[in-house]
């Protein structure tokens, strides 16, 4: 069976929680945030195999997702 349409779906991996501060200081009346932002999630990089002439491969495994970056 040749194949040459497909819909695939793709998610990047999740980043952390963050953090939720706030900073205090004695001459500064609302302090302000303080918290990270949970850092960059999982890449995600697609490369084409030449040899392929169809899309057979992706017919049945439609998803993917990358992994999740480590939390520290």
């Amino acid at each position: 069976m040749f194949v040459d349409y497909t819909k695939i779906i793709i998610k990047s991996g999740n980043g952390g929680n963050g953090a939720h501060t706030f900073r205090r200081e004695k001459y500064v009346a609302a302090g302000g945030p303080d918290g990270g932002d949970g850092g960059k999630g999982g890449d995600i990089y697609f490369f084409v195999d030449p040899d392929s002439n169809t899309l057979i491969d992706f017919r049945y495994n439609k998803k993917f997702k990358a992994e999740d970056r480590k939390k520290w």
